[in-house]
Parts: structure tokens; C-alpha cells; sequence
């Protein structure tokens, strides 16, 4: 009898704390998922500046967003998230979902957050020079407030969609020029950039030369020559395969390019068949071409010249097809995998045949300039093939190149594996830099053949660098 009074009396308490602890429970759920007012009450936002790169006029922008966090243990009610330019503002803002100017008594749960998105669209003006817009959203919660700030540079543009140059034709460097769809060059017009322009193509934007194009810039920063992508904003600028890239087609002819960058396109240079004239279709002096997603220079059956050019980071930096002529000379061609492109091909195939095994004659002179990859899965970065039994004459005369030496090829005065020595491969952060250092094996191992600067517009010496820059030592 007493074991079951005392055993009852367990239970009892055993009830009583049950009940205890589920009431406090209670109480602490209700206290959580109640409103907070209090002034101390914590919020911040991920961010307290959004800034948009260039944006071209009557462009919209990339939209970019930020947070809003409640590090708090219970509800906070925004009291108005409010775009102080209001609709005449040239930022346009999203919160959660929902479109406006302003908003008022947004929930976020406890210890939570919501999504407050921002894009742009500016309407032209008379500037020819990039111009500041700013703004800013005010925050109110709990008789406070606090600023997320909102800026973008602006520019005007020249805007062509899908144009045809049909005469001689003159690009003026006063204002950028964004290419839509395909610009073509016609077979009996030229097409002249002057020094210091920049060409952004959008998306799918392309030019295809079946006339002359002439893009002569100079050594200053300012006086070089860029096509490129239109997408500025972080991630986007320098995503390869952004937009088509240049086409010199059968008719092109007498094409020059100087102290010109070409990046981010998919093919950069396509050449189809060579000049009808003695003459190379293209002329490549003090060029970049980098972070094409297929090929830097891809030739078919063609001819061209390069001089202190730099072919970096490509699906392929160059691709030479069915034979044809080539002159390169002082170029660095490198690639290195990177978070965009995995370097998985030799930087440089020749071959005498095309998609249908045609043979074609293939002579090509490779002077002063480096063959090299890393970080990647290529063994030999030069590779030759030859099909047929016309002309192939493949010739390197003072290079540096990684691998094995290609069959068909004849080397004089080279250095075979060693490393360039560049001046700095970050690989893991996208940055290069393919000048030498001091202790490069390039260094006076060239031979004089007249150029007498490097892609900096800087001068050779009378022992000149392998690559395409100079050293000085």
C-alpha cells in the first residue's frame, strides 16, 4: 500500500513538471514569434553600397541585390523600404518578389531574411564621357533607419543591330560602340577605327569582314584599340564565350590590326582562305587575344602575320587548318586552366587537310616566340599532322616550347621544357602576367629579325627576349 501511494505521488509530480515545462515552452514560442520594438533591436543588410559597372544608355543593367537580415529572436516588421529617388529615379528595385518605389510593414522571421533586388536603365544625354548615377534605399524599422547606397557609372554609345558597312567608313573613338547581332563589312568597303574606341558586343554579336578592316590603335592605354562583351558587372566581364568574335571571309582582304585586345569572344579571329593578293588576309601587330572559350586564331586555308602578339588562356590559342602561309614572330601563346576554362588542348595544331580531307600546302615560320601551358592535361603543346604529301613546312627558330618536339617540325636554337619564368600565374584568382622575370631562360635568347619593340610599344635590345615583351636585361 505505501509503494502505490508514493508510486501515485511520482506520477503526479511527473504530470505537474510536464505541464510546467510545456507552458514555459509555450511562453518562450509566443515570446519568439512576436514583433520586437525595441530600438536596440539588431538589423543589418549584406551590403552598403550597390555599384553597377558602365551601363550603356537606354540599356538595362544586370540585376544585381542585397539583404536584409533580422538577427533578432523574434519578428521584426520593416516599417518602409523606400527608393529616395522615387520613380524618377534611373534605379528600379524589387522586394521579395514585388515590383515598386516603395514598401511598408515587411515581416521578416526571426533570425531570417529577404531579398531586396536593384537594376538600372539610363536614358541617353549629350555626354561623350562615362557619368555617375546615384541614389539610395532608406530602411525604417523601430523608429530607426539605416542607408543601403546605389551608384553606376553611365555612358553613352553609338548602338548598330545587325548594320551592314556597304562604303568606306570611319568609326570615331568619341563615344563606345555596342554591337547587336551581326555587323558585316561589305566586300568593296573598309571599315576604319580610329585609336582609343571600344566595341562591346552583347550577346551573339558578331563581325563578319568580306571587305577591309583597319583597327590601328597605340601603345598608351588609352589610345589602344578593345572589342569585347557588353556585360560589365563582376562575374560576367571576363566570362568567356560572351559574344562571336571577328570572321575574315573569302573576299576579306588587306586587314590590319594594331595595339588591338580582343577578349572574351568564343572564336576570337576566324580566317577563311587566303588574301587574293600577295599581301597576308590579316596583319597582327602589339595584339591580345585572351579568354576565348573555342579558339584564339582559328585558320583555314589562310594567311597572316603576327608581331608581338599575346594569345592567352583560350579553348585553343591557335588553330591552323588545310595548310596555308603564316608568319608569327615575338608571340607568346599560353594557357593555363583557370576557374572559366580547363586547358585540356596544345596551344598550337597545324594540320595540311580540312573537314572534307582535302590536303592543302602548309608553310609556316614560327620566330622568338613561346609555346607553353600548365595547369592542365597537355603533354605537348605544339602538334603537327600531316595527311598528304604536298608542302609541309613548319619551321621554329629561336621558341621556347613545353613537350616533345612534333613530328614534321625543324627546330633551331630552341630551349624545350623549361620553364618561361612569367612574372606572375595566379591561376586559382584568374590573374596573369606573361612578362619575364629576371632569371626567364627568354631572356637574349631571340634572334634579330627587325622588330625593333614589343608589345608595350617598349624597345628591343640587339639580343632580343623570346615572347612577345621585352625585358630590358
Amino acid at each position: 500500500m505505501h509503494f502505490h501511494i508514493t508510486f501515485e505521488r511520482m506520477k503526479a509530480r511527473n504530470v505537474v513538471f510536464s505541464i510546467t515545462v510545456l507552458l514555459l515552452l509555450s511562453l518562450a514560442a509566443c515570446k519568439k514569434t512576436g514583433f520586437t520594438d525595441s530600438p536596440n533591436a539588431f538589423v543589418f543588410t549584406s551590403a552598403d553600397t550597390v555599384h553597377f559597372d558602365t551601363v550603356f544608355t537606354s540599356v538595362g543593367s544586370v540585376t544585381q541585390s542585397f539583404k536584409i537580415f533580422n538577427a533578432n529572436d523574434q519578428k521584426l516588421r520593416i516599417s518602409n523600404i523606400v527608393l529616395a529617388g522615387g520613380s524618377a529615379s534611373f534605379f528600379h528595385m524589387n522586394v521579395d518578389g514585388t515590383a515598386g518605389n516603395a514598401f511598408t510593414d515587411i515581416e521578416i522571421a526571426p533570425n531570417d531574411s529577404i531579398y531586396v533586388f536593384v537594376a538600372i536603365t539610363i536614358d541617353p544625354n549629350n555626354s561623350t564621357n562615362p557619368f555617375i548615377i546615384q541614389d539610395s534605399i532608406k530602411i525604417e524599422y523601430n523608429g530607426k533607419e539605416t542607408f543601403v547606397q546605389l551608384d553606376a557609372y553611365g555612358q553613352n554609345a553609338v548602338f548598330l543591330n545587325n548594320a551592314v558597312v556597304t562604303k568606306d567608313t570611319t568609326w570615331k573613338n568619341t563615344l563606345p560602340v555596342v554591337l547587336k547581332g551581326i555587323l558585316t563589312v561589305s566586300p568593296a568597303a573598309t571599315l576604319t577605327i580610329e585609336k582609343g574606341s571600344r566595341i562591346y558586343c552583347h550577346a551573339g554579336a558578331g563581325i563578319m569582314v568580306d571587305g577591309t578592316l583597319t583597327a590601328v590603335g597605340e601603345k598608351y592605354d588609352s589610345t589602344q584599340i578593345i572589342f569585347r562583351n557588353d556585360r560589365l558587372d563582376e562575374y560576367y566581364r571576363d566570362l568567356p564565350g560572351s559574344w562571336q568574335g571577328i570572321t575574315f571571309n573569302n573576299s576579306s582582304i588587306n586587314n590590319e590590326l594594331a595595339f588591338v585586345s580582343l577578349l572574351n569572344a568564343t572564336n576570337a579571329l576566324v580566317l577563311k582562305n587566303p588574301a587574293l593578293n600577295d599581301n597576308p588576309k590579316l596583319v597582327m601587330e602589339q595584339c591580345i587575344v585572351d579568354n576565348a572559350s573555342g579558339t584564339g586564331i582559328f585558320a583555314a586555308f589562310s594567311s597572316l602575320r603576327a608581331v608581338n602578339c599575346l594569345l592567352s588562356n583560350c579553348g585553343q590559342n591557335i588553330q591552323i587548318a588545310a595548310g596555308g602561309r603564316y608568319n608569327f614572330d615575338h608571340c607568346t601563346v599560353a594557357s593555363y586552366s583557370n576557374s572559366f576554362l580547363s586547358h585540356q588542348l596544345p596551344v598550337l595544331a597545324l594540320t595540311d587537310y580540312d573537314d572534307n580531307d582535302q590536303i592543302f600546302p602548309l608553310q609556316a615560320l614560327f620566330t622568338n616566340c613561346i609555346f607553353y601551358g600548365g595547369e592542365g592535361f597537355v603533354t605537348d603543346e605544339i602538334s603537327t599532322v600531316q595527311k598528304g604529301n604536298s608542302t609541309f613546312e613548319t619551321t621554329f627558330e629561336n621558341v621556347l616550347y613545353k613537350g616533345n618536339q612534333p613530328a614534321n617540325a625543324t627546330f633551331t636554337s630552341s630551349i624545350q621544357n623549361e620553364d618561361p619564368a612569367f612574372l606572375a600565374i595566379d591561376a586559382f584568382n584568374n590573374r596573369f602576367d606573361f612578362h619575364l622575370q629576371e632569371f626567364s631562360p627568354c631572356i637574349n635568347a631571340g634572334m634579330q629579325t627587325g622588330t625593333t619593340i614589343d608589345l608595350d610599344g617598349k624597345e628591343r635590345g640587339n639580343d632580343p627576349d623570346i615572347g612577345c615583351y621585352e625585358s630590358g636585361l
